[in-house]
């Protein structure tokens, strides 16, 4: 397999939450470098985490495994009451099922580069526990939806 050349990965954000939530994961910028593999089964994303940024909305999936290696600088790993600091070589990782939100936060004054490794289920659904939000992926639709399953409307870029 030849070298990934990270210039040429695109860089993503990750503002694709509805409002009310749709500015709190301002700042994260992703490579999809599993894609940039040509890997179908699983994602893997290295992740710049500017200071004050997060990766997600505390969340959990029903299906999806996640794995998360952070490579560079300081992340809070924020879980169901507890706080967990995650420095340079440190590894996590959430098993499907299990309804335990999470979600990693830089609180430091440096920027942290993470991997964020899962799977990748056509059928998915991840519950926000501090939000009145949950996301769907039926078969490449994505949709997020209120707790009452009232649909949020449907949002670009």
């Amino acid at each position: 397999m030849p070298k990934i050349d990270l210039e040429s990965v695109p860089v993503h954000d990750r503002i694709v939450y509805p409002e009310p939530y749709r500015s709190e994961t301002e700042g994260y910028e992703q490579q999809r470098v599993g894609d940039a593999a040509g890997l179908t089964k699983m994602g893997i994303n290295r992740v710049v985490l500017p200071p004050r940024s997060r990766t997600a909305l505390r969340h959990w999936h029903e299906v999806d495994d996640e794995f998360v290696i952070i490579i560079s600088g300081e992340v809070v790993l924020r879980e169901e009451g507890v706080e967990t600091v995650l420095g340079a070589g440190d590894c996590a990782g959430f098993r499907a099922g299990v309804a335990n939100g999470h979600a990693l936060e830089n609180r430091s004054d440096e920027p942290a580069i993470l991997f964020e490794i899962g799977t990748r289920d056509e059928i998915e659904t991840a519950h926000y526990p501090d939000a009145d939000l949950r996301y769907e992926k039926r078969n490449g639709e994505h949709r997020f939806f209120h707790r009452d399953s009232t649909p949020y409307p449907t949002t670009k870029g």
